[in-house]
């Protein structure tokens, strides 16, 4: 490994707090960078911060718990999901290690789907508490928590950046219904369970990624947020903002945007056949296309999965995105929600063929977009309503029927 197995800690968050203090981004000079892109716009993080507050707040786990309990569809039908998943078990035996590595597709794979399924099952289970209010899930979660924060100290391999990522998503969510709704976790486990999303997670994330493909950065950018509300860390939330920022439009294209796409901002995929190299050949653009439509529909869907994350979770911190980025994410998921539904591909679009499997990650975007801003998605509406109650894809997306389905909060 290039790494050394273990890491002092407290370098690292010296290390990490110097970085904060320069967050000016590198402004994209390239021919794509038109009136239309993106600047990087640092929105300053809320004075005081929203608990819980990553992905999923008290009024919308209120409603939850409301619709289950009246047994109305479909969330009912969704919470039987969860329940009935192995990351709701109360025997659940989490699988801690002190260095997870994963090499590319996981491979090797020591420690990296014990990982992101220990850390789903904390949030399952806090979901779980929450509605049923059944303390015994609440001390699993707990029990869960501890075990990582108590062992893990380091991510090595070359996918360590989006293990990473996957896992410091899914942990800011429990953490932040078990801290603030359950009164039985200790400040000792609290306060080390912070000390690790601090010293093991953001290291690795919080510069971002901006030569691999779009997913790795926008879920980097959302583990990042979701960690920093959990530390009420200033400076990572406006950091992971402005990151967030200058990757959307190096993700999802609108034609507003210019004849071709931009390259992330600061890396040198500036010229049109750079582009088109990057967005995987695919030289004729139009709205909502993806940087990795023509790789798979897989990659894409955990970008516009990311992207749907973090807006909700800067709507809970009084910070509401979507009239920004609603043009680009309404027709991305529009654009694939059709193809995936079985609309004929044109030959302009991937050379006519297309590897489909979006996954069940159009609930959270259509239920802010067309739900709650009132913006017709009848494409959106019929894959959403196909995969209903839309599951867990194992990595870092779980349960949104359940959670956003309908949701008005």
């Amino acid at each position: 490994m290039s790494r050394s197995r273990f890491r002092v800690l407290l370098p690292r968050a010296i290390a990490l707090g110097a970085l904060l203090a320069t967050t000016a981004a590198v402004p994209h000079a390239g021919p794509a960078a038109s009136a239309a892109a993106v600047p990087t716009v640092v929105a300053a993080a809320p004075p005081t911060f929203t608990h819980p507050g990553v992905l999923v707040s008290r009024p919308q786990l209120d409603f939850v718990r409301s619709r289950v309990n009246a047994g109305a569809q479909p969330w009912r039908a969704a919470y039987d999901q969860m329940m009935g998943s192995a990351f709701a078990s109360l025997s659940r035996t989490p699988k801690p290690r002190a260095v997870v590595e994963c090499g590319s597709y996981s491979n090797p794979n020591n420690g990296c789907t014990d990982e992101r399924q220990d850390a789903l099952a904390a949030y399952t289970l806090a979901l779980a508490w929450y509605i049923t209010q059944d303390s015994r899930y609440a001390e699993k979660a707990i029990q869960i928590m501890d075990a990582w924060s108590a062992t893990i100290q380091d991510h090595t391999n070359s996918n360590a950046p989006l293990q990473t990522a996957w896992a410091g998503s899914s942990w800011p969510r429990a953490a932040e219904i078990i801290r603030y709704t359950y009164g039985g976790w200790s400040s000792t486990g609290i306060n080390r369970f912070g000390t690790m999303l601090r010293n093991v997670y953001l290291p690795e994330i919080v510069n971002g990624n901006m030569t691999s493909n779009g997913n790795w950065e926008l879920s980097m950018m959302e583990a990042a947020l979701g960690i920093a509300v959990f530390l009420e860390d200033r400076g990572v939330y406006d950091r992971a903002v402005g990151k967030f920022r200058d990757r959307l439009p190096a993700f999802l294209y609108l034609t507003s945007d210019g004849a071709y796409p931009r390259g992330p901002v600061g890396s040198s995929i500036d010229t049109r056949a750079e582009v088109v190299s990057y967005w995987h050949g695919q030289d004729v653009f139009l709205d909502g296309l993806s940087q990795e439509t023509c790789r798979d529909f897989v990659h894409t869907g955990y970008g516009i999965s990311a992207i749907s994350h973090v807006a909700e979770t800067l709507r809970h911190q009084g910070q509401d995105i979507y009239p920004e980025i609603q043009d680009r994410l309404r027709h991305a998921l529009g654009l694939h929600a059709k193809y995936e539904l079985g609309d004929a591909v044109p030959g302009t679009l991937c050379g006519g063929s297309l590897t489909l499997g979006l996954g069940p990650v159009t609930e959270v975007a259509f239920n802010a977009l067309s739900n709650r801003r009132g913006i017709a998605m009848t494409r959106t509406q019929q894959l959403t309503e196909r995969q209903r109650p839309a599951g867990t894809n194992y990595l870092f997306v779980a349960w949104e029927t359940l959670t956003h389905a309908g949701n008005p909060n």
